[in-house]
């Protein structure tokens, strides 16, 4: 098994959810397309990992609405004590910025302007996000254990918050070594 089949086995963790919904709510940890999901999906169904059940739609075809069995969420929980890999880096601005001495100050700085106005969009994002962990919260979020439904949900969208705070205060301190 690879790691987008254990992250698939995540989701499911926590709701029942069609192909297409994994696919989407996966995007925040793992940019992975359909045709990586549905063929393992049939996989994890195969070793008895998952299981679904057809809803028929009148309106569009019927869809396959996927569940964690008893065996998936142990292979899950085993999978979570493994060691982690690191992470993997693939980052095409980082790359540009090694060699920004190429280009003029303008240009440098409107890559700068771009990028800045990238995770401004991405802060906008997790602030919802943020806020629609806190409305769906029985407890303040400060409050929450480590058991507590939301609690993972909360945590990943802190650390995206403080990583995209992260990547704008180093947009602008980028900035400031480009304006002396």
């Amino acid at each position: 098994m690879n790691t987008l089949s254990y992250g698939l086995l995540s989701l499911l963790s926590k709701d029942s959810r069609t192909g297409y919904e994994l696919m989407q709510h996966i995007q925040p940890f793992w940019p992975a397309k359909h045709s990586q999901i549905y063929p393992l999906l049939a996989q994890l169904e195969q070793k008895g990992y998952v299981e679904f059940v057809h809803v028929v739609q009148s309106d569009k075809p019927d869809k396959k609405v996927y569940s964690l069995t008893e065996a998936g969420l142990k292979a899950l929980q085993e999978w979570i004590g493994l060691p982690t890999d690191p992470p993997v880096t693939r980052d095409e601005f980082a790359l540009k910025i090694y060699c920004i001495g190429l280009v003029n100050k303008e240009e440098a700085l409107k890559m700068l302007v771009e990028r800045a106005s990238y995770y401004k969009g991405k802060k906008e994002r997790f602030m919802e996000s943020f806020e629609k962990v806190k409305g769906q919260s029985e407890k303040p979020l400060e409050e929450l254990e480590f058991h507590d439904p939301m609690f993972a949900n909360y945590v990943l969208v802190k650390k995206a918050m403080l990583k995209v705070d992260a990547d704008l205060h180093w947009c602008e301190w980028m900035r400031s070594k480009l304006k002396t």
